[in-house]
């Protein structure tokens, strides 16, 4: 049974009882997908960073702002628009991929609907048209506000 509950973690005896706990398949399902999706975000935002001609530093520079406000006030506003677009796709596929959580039997959506659903009401086409129905609406939602966010800091020019 999945069940994870929070409470205060208490010395009882000589343990502690109480706490937060995690099921091993959860952890291993984060720690893959946050490894696998680390690295391309990585090269995204140095990709973007590096997009910024070097004439933008040193015109920062030369208005007397410090390393830290170049990137902050510079570099990386001007880096945002270039990396955007490659973030929208790689959050679409860290949701994508985290349906492989029901390979190592993490009850994630996929294992929810194909699993409990299916063998309850044996509907196989109906069940998959929902879990693709269930994904489809996440990644519109998260398309949705990636896209309103790229308008919103898009160059605007007369």
């Amino acid at each position: 049974t999945l069940a994870t509950r929070w409470d205060v973690p208490a010395l009882r005896g000589f343990n502690y009882r109480g706490g937060f706990a995690v099921i091993p398949e959860f952890v291993a399902l984060l720690a893959a997908l946050v490894t696998y999706t680390a690295g391309f975000i990585a090269e995204i935002v140095r990709g973007g960073i590096q997009s910024v001609s070097h004439g933008q530093t040193e015109a920062g520079s030369a208005l007397g702002l410090r390393p830290g406000q170049i990137l902050r006030l510079v570099t990386i506003p001007q880096a945002l628009r270039v990396m955007i677009p490659p973030m929208t796709n790689q959050y679409l596929n860290v949701l994508k991929n985290s349906s492989f959580g029901a390979a190592i039997a993490y009850p994630d959506v996929v294992s929810l609907f194909m699993g409990s659903a299916l063998n309850n009401t044996g509907q196989a086409i109906e069940i998959i048209a929902m879990t693709l129905a269930v994904y489809l609406v996440i990644g519109l939602a998260v398309s949705a506000f990636m896209n309103w966010y790229n308008a919103r800091i898009a160059l605007v020019t007369r």
